[in-house]
């Protein structure tokens, strides 16, 4: 492994207010709703992370999780969700500029980890915060590291 490598996974708040992990159901087609699909999503991607920097940390790689914040795009054009409602609403007006999204979303990469950044973290815009109970289950992220691998096994034979 390359020294210094690092994995970093966009996550969001949306984890704590509408992410549900079934490791047995991934993809669930019964009461799909957009915004708990998308919670999901973010919320898989810490116990990732986590587990992750367990195995690999040791192998000079390192790894971080983060909500960069709300910012100002047509994120939920086209959905008739509540972040819909947010992204369309004048809260608008209170979210970062597209610039500043980015800027939060390259920190990582050029920043030092140990420094700036702590690997196997969870952070929101720039700042250490605390994750879902549900998140820093380290039972669920070796449960959902084994189920990845066996889902993406199938691809890889």
């Amino acid at each position: 492994m390359a020294s210094q490598a690092r994995v970093i996974n966009t996550s969001s708040v949306a984890h704590k207010l509408f992410g549900r992990l079934d490791i047995n159901d991934l993809d669930p087609a019964k009461k799909y709703s957009a915004n708990r699909a998308y919670g999901s999503a973010k919320l898989a991607n810490i116990p990732f992370t986590k587990e992750l920097h367990r195995r690999f940390n040791s192998h000079d790689l390192t790894t971080a999780a983060f909500h960069r914040g709300g910012v100002a795009t047509d994120f939920s054009a086209g959905s008739a969700s509540y972040m819909r409602f947010l992204y369309e609403s004048g809260m608008r007006s209170y979210m970062l500029t597209a610039a500043r999204g980015a800027l939060t979303l390259i920190w990582r990469p050029i920043g030092q980890p140990g420094l700036d950044w702590q690997s196997g973290d969870y952070d929101a815009t720039r700042k250490p915060d605390r994750a879902s109970r549900r998140a820093n289950d380290a039972a669920l992220a070796a449960q959902l590291w084994d189920r990845s691998e066996e889902l993406v096994g199938k691809w890889l034979q």
